[in-house]
């Protein structure tokens, strides 16, 4: 019996679990768009107050805060242009839809905070170097008031929060005006009762460290799946032995390709060897129901040939 020619089976659908299933994807809503919108109109309304806050009172930890103000409140604005975008369908021109706004986004805001981060560390430098004059009352005012904002900001995006990489970007925005706030309150007091200056760039510098910790891990997960690497979470060694070992007409399977087109919506290619052509469209049935269930792949090419 002559060799059976390759068939190309592709299944579209993507997976929204099925009881022993394993969807991740973060799902896109109105409730994390709005979390976003109000946290971003709330760090926009407090940013200028402590941006003049910290120059008249002249304090590095204040400004360092409001210009990281100044980014959230760009950055969560892109955030939510990014959520109302990726819930648009797919069309002629993106195939494959917006899914993937969210992600760039991210990377993008992992940018914003590196920028802020080495500016704050140039500049804390500078004024370790050269201590000026900070007034603490002004400064400790400014900074409960900063704290309180974005403590309200922060659970805002907790509540409406989905765990996907935009909503860690932007939640992680917070954080770091939040625990900048936390070192201006510190510095202020420090000032206050001992008057040395010096503390305000070093308080300065080790927020801005955390911040570029958590910055970094975005930006390597982010960049990850623009970049179209594999998930961490699915090994390809262990997907083929699941599935020769689960459906017994397929002998062998190669040229395994797994890629994320976005958080959590796994895409993949492979090429499945069958005994005999009647075993193929069995087998590809059998194939697309275990990857979807059992491995979280929505979205599959399979090419299929047989031995015989």
């Amino acid at each position: 019996m002559p060799h059976s020619g390759p068939n190309h089976s592709h299944d579209h659908e993507h997976s929204h679990g099925d009881g022993h299933g394993h969807d991740h994807t973060p799902e896109v809503t109105d409730k994390n768009a709005r979390a976003v919108a109000w946290a971003g109109l709330l760090i926009a309304g407090f940013m200028f107050a402590e941006l003049i806050g910290g120059w008249l009172s002249g304090s590095l930890a204040l400004m360092a805060d409001a210009v990281h103000m100044v980014t959230d409140a760009a950055s969560l604005g892109l955030a939510w242009w990014a959520f109302q975008q990726s819930k648009r369908p797919a069309d002629a021109r993106l195939t494959y839809g917006r899914d993937r706004l969210p992600v760039l986004i991210a990377f993008a805001n992992a940018i914003f905070l590196i920028l802020v981060t080495i500016w704050i560390c140039v500049e804390a430098f500078e004024r370790f170097m050269a201590p000026e004059k900070v007034l603490a009352g002004p400064m400790f005012i400014i900074a409960v008031l900063g704290l309180l904002v974005n403590i309200g900001a922060f659970f805002i995006l907790q509540r409406g929060g989905d765990g996907s990489l935009n909503m860690r970007a932007a939640i992680l925005h917070v954080i770091g005006d939040l625990l900048g706030s936390v070192a201006a309150i510190a510095a202020a007091i420090i000032i206050y009762l001992t008057g040395w200056f010096p503390i305000d760039p070093i308080l300065s510098v080790f927020v801005a460290l955390l911040i570029l910790r958590s910055a970094l891990a975005v930006m390597r997960q982010s960049a990850h799946i623009l970049l179209e690497g594999a998930p961490e979470e699915i090994d390809r060694t262990t997907l083929k032995t699941d599935l020769i070992d689960e459906i017994p007409e397929l002998t062998d399977l190669y040229h395994i390709h797994l890629w994320s087109l976005s958080e959590g919506k796994v895409n993949a290619t492979m090429h499945a060897v069958v005994n005999c052509e009647d075993d193929m469209e069995p087998v590809l049935a059998k194939m697309r129901h275990r990857l979807k269930s059992e491995h979280g792949i929505g979205h599959v090419t399979i090419e299929i040939s047989s031995k015989a």
